[in-house]
């Protein structure tokens, strides 16, 4: 169980967040929506401990991660697994030497078996006899699943996808998504997914929040989420801007 409190972060003049208070539930999958900039991205950080809060905490299993030391956070850390938004793959390794990458620096399985376990994560995502290539050698969307391969390898709690399907065609972004469905199934993880893409949100979550100018505007179910008739809330969901809202009515 995450519970985030009364979350404040500040980058110079730029007010962030602004108290977000949000539950996520164990083994559910939780998709984090909001126009761009609106801090998703950082809340995520903040839940990983990759950011530290200007206020406000984040819990995890009831140990505040926010207010963890480095050497604190490393247990943590191996419970839990991001997803970067442009994958980011070490250019300089091998797709196997990628995925085991913390597998290899972070315990001490022997060597067979992290080439056992790499093989399996890869299978797991759909790919096969791969090991030896090299990331740019891969499209986009393998790209992904190299990295989501990646973060499964420690066999982590938590799943953390910032913007999984950005730059991805309709296909490919769908088989991410149904991806991370499969993966929430097997693995019985709790998945946290920053997107703002509502095709992915209909297709992968149990959960959604909104946030909005730096608060959770709404949290509910997808069908809670569609069925809502707050105004700022039909305007995301549609892709309506304020702009546009506003040229609309003076017509």
């Amino acid at each position: 169980m995450i519970e985030i409190k009364n979350l404040h972060k500040r980058f110079s003049d730029n007010q962030v967040l602004r108290g977000v208070n949000l539950h996520i539930g164990k083994g559910h999958t939780t998709a984090i929506i909001g126009s761009s900039g609106s801090g998703k991205s950082v809340l995520l950080k903040h839940i990983m401990g990759l950011l530290k809060p200007n206020k406000g905490c984040v819990f995890v299993q009831g140990d505040c991660v926010t207010a963890m030391s480095y050497d604190e956070l490393k247990s943590v850390r191996k419970k839990m697994a991001m997803v970067f938004q442009g994958a980011a793959l070490f250019d300089s390794m091998t797709i196997a030497e990628n995925v085991g990458i913390a597998l290899t620096n972070h315990t001490k399985l022997p060597k067979a078996e992290i080439a056992e376990r790499v093989t399996t994560c890869l299978d797991w995502v759909g790919l096969h006899r791969i090991e030896e290539h090299m990331p740019a050698e891969l499209s986009g969307g393998m790209q992904k699943r190299v990295a989501i391969a990646r973060a499964i390898a420690m066999q982590p709690q938590t799943l953390l996808y910032d913007e999984p399907t950005a730059g991805l065609d309709p296909i490919r972004a769908n088989s991410i998504n149904d991806l991370i469905v499969n993966l929430q199934n097997k693995m019985d993880v709790t998945s946290i997914v920053v997107t703002h893409d509502m095709n992915s949100v209909k297709r992968i979550a149990d959960q959604v929040a909104f946030l909005y100018h730096g608060q959770i505007h709404f949290e509910g179910t997808v069908d809670e989420l569609e069925r809502s008739e707050d105004k700022i809330v039909r305007n995301f969901v549609e892709g309506i801007d304020d702009l546009e809202l506003v040229a609309t009515k003076r017509e």
